[in-house]
């Protein structure tokens, strides 16, 4: 079973982050910005390439455009680990619970080249 690996969007709020780590301290939570990951900035085709070649699953609230880069990603015959995208509607608390659902029921490859809308439910 492959870990699930989340790589949160700029534009996602970092309380997310702390929170995730905070309830599952041994998930793998990474943000744009951070030592390691894509730059502030980064266009959303490289950070795809990014998230494929280290095997994370995108957490973005872009419900707009990243549908399309996905389409175009997919298009290159390249995969993706998933995107996960949030709803403005779900409160922290809400996304929380559905992000540590997943990480602790599922496998990876459950979301190759897969956009998911939350709320699972």
């Amino acid at each position: 079973m492959s870990e699930i690996r989340y790589l949160l969007d700029e534009n996602v709020k970092p309380i997310l982050r702390a929170e995730l780590l905070r309830r599952e301290p041994n998930l793998t939570v990474w943000q744009i910005g951070m030592l390691g990951c894509p730059d502030y900035g980064t266009l959303d085709r490289e950070i795809l390439i990014w998230c494929e070649e280290n095997e994370f699953i995108l957490v973005t609230n872009n419900r707009k455009s990243m549908p399309v880069h996905l389409q175009d990603h997919l298009a290159e015959n390249r995969r993706t680990t998933g995107i996960f995208v949030l709803s403005e509607n779900m409160s922290v608390g809400e996304t929380l619970d559905d992000l540590l659902l997943i990480a602790a029921t599922s496998d990876l490859e459950e979301y190759r080249d897969l956009i998911l809308y939350l709320p699972i439910s």
